[in-house]
């Protein structure tokens, strides 16, 4: 039996340890959560969409046409309000002061998915086109058992995604959370039981990488859920493609995602804007904002307005609420960092940002300045592989189709954004268009970055990953398609 540990990023003291589940113990979860899923996929939808209503209604987002909350549901999630960004923080390192916003996109997320639960399960009729004698519909069915392996960087954002509407359609859930947030998954199951769910639907599965591949090829597990790195992710696709049943599954991976600022962009406005798209979380996320396109009519304006406000920044203890940059979330990943940035310069890149501005930036520390990059362009790594820290690399660019190739010019596709001003200057909504239509990547957004709104489709292309989650196509993705075909006339 193993135990993990969980490392505090900024002092690299233990946090909290778990113990993983011997093989025979993990086997007898897996049925259980097999037998559980039979009985929850017979409780009516109407029944479910309430338990979720109850896990996870704020008091903020109520309407009236949600159910109030009884006392101590309230309690619980104004308490929750208050425990988490702290927790968080303890676990991996984002400064307290950000916490909040992973709280609130839970809470927008659940209310979205539940709200719209109804109508993505509702069966498909085809009564307009039946002949005479026959009817004919389509039923969305749960696919089973689905293993979501979470992430560490936003870690209740990501498994909402997943694990709602995967109990709502019917599904039974084995979490795996990551080993730097094993108290994220525990909380979760926590607050679904207490509102309702029966034992056994959702489980926390604290598990070494060997025993998660045992989880994959189980027989019982129909569809794992996975957001992390390509190269992690690509070994899952191969064991689920070999398991018997040929297991599903969905890959949400990393990104190095563009922005391209136009001749007419709001610069105080935009560079803001893109400096904490780049920087929110240390830049550990898939769609963080990675590299920057700018015009080369705007780009010396745009550069040093990025260079200001990255050096106003606040390295350090990530629980004091006076930071807004915290560690990384480990040595191995600040040394990675360190070198992508060492590596550029090698090759001709500029740093604009003195790192003597960060004291905290230490060699042998999770604490990495942030730091801006010009000069730069696609034969380095840092324009062209996943970076997850605070860096910018910024490249002047001639035309809107110098911006496009460049911003296609990668193995990744999440997101990109064109930064243009179409309250100004309407005829920019066509040039933005455009762009739409040529980027190959998940989603592209105009004046706005790392940001996932629930009524979108979430989706990655190229190394991005495959699959989708949020909207309706997320309930698709965990259900399957059954026909429902029926001659009812059969005399002549």
């Amino acid at each position: 039996m193993s135990i993990q540990t969980t490392i505090s990023p900024h002092n690299q003291q233990p946090y909290v340890s778990r113990t993983h589940p011997l093989p025979h113990d993990l086997d007898a979860t897996i049925q259980k959560a097999a037998a559980a899923q039979k009985e929850w996929a017979a409780v009516s939808l109407e029944k479910r969409i309430a338990i979720g209503r109850q896990f996870i209604v704020s008091p903020s987002l109520s309407s009236p046409m949600r159910p109030p909350l009884n006392e101590r549901s309230q309690k619980e999630i104004e308490a929750m309000k208050e425990d988490i960004p702290l927790e968080l923080t303890l676990q991996m390192g984002r400064p307290v002061s950000q916490g909040a916003g992973e709280v609130r996109g839970l809470l927008e997320r659940s209310n979205y998915l539940l709200d719209i639960a109804a109508s993505s399960l509702a069966d498909v009729s085809l009564a307009d086109t039946d002949k005479p004698g026959f009817k004919r519909y389509i039923k969305r069915v749960p696919l089973g058992v689905v293993f979501v392996i979470a992430p560490w960087n936003f870690p209740y954002l990501t498994t909402v995604n997943s694990v709602i509407p995967a109990i709502i359609a019917g599904n039974a859930v084995l979490l795996k959370p990551s080993p730097q947030t094993p108290i994220t998954a525990e909380r979760f199951a926590i607050a679904l039981t207490r509102a309702g769910l029966p034992e056994n639907v959702l489980q926390v599965l604290h598990l070494s990488p060997e025993l998660a591949s045992n989880v994959i090829e189980h027989p019982s597990v129909n569809f794992v859920s996975f957001t992390g790195s390509v190269a992690v992710g690509r070994v899952i696709a191969e064991t689920a493609a070999k398991a018997d049943g040929f297991t599903g599954s969905a890959l949400e991976l990393g990104g190095k995602d563009p922005a391209y600022v136009a001749p007419d962009a709001d610069l105080d406005y935009t560079a803001a804007e893109l400096v904490d798209g780049a920087f929110f979380n240390s830049g550990q996320s898939c769609c963080a904002i990675e590299r920057i396109y700018v015009h080369e009519a705007v780009y010396d304006q745009f550069v040093a307005k990025v260079v200001e406000i990255t050096k106003k920044y606040r390295l350090g203890d990530p629980t004091s609420t006076e930071t807004n940059l915290g560690p990384v979330v480990s040595l191995a990943s600040a040394e990675k960092i360190r070198k992508q940035v060492a590596d550029a310069v090698k090759q001709g890149a500029k740093a604009l940002v003195p790192e003597d501005l960060f004291a905290t930036a230490q060699a042998g520390t999770a604490f990495v300045a942030p730091q801006v990059l010009v000069d730069v362009d696609h034969t380095m790594d840092v324009m062209t592989e996943e970076t997850f820290g605070p860096v910018i690399g910024i490249q002047k660019v001639k035309s809107d189709d110098e911006a496009i190739a460049l911003m296609n010019d990668s193995r990744y596709g999440l997101t990109a954004s064109v930064w243009t001003n179409v309250e100004a200057n309407p005829a920019s909504e066509e040039t933005f268009l455009k762009f739409v239509d040529k980027l190959e990547t998940g989603t592209v957004f105009l004046n706005r970055c790392d940001y996932l709104d629930p009524a979108l489709s979430w989706v990655g292309v190229k190394n991005s990953g495959r699959g989708v989650s949020l909207s309706k196509f997320g309930y698709d993705q965990l259900t399957r398609p059954k026909s429902v075909h029926m001659k009812i006339k059969t005399s002549t």
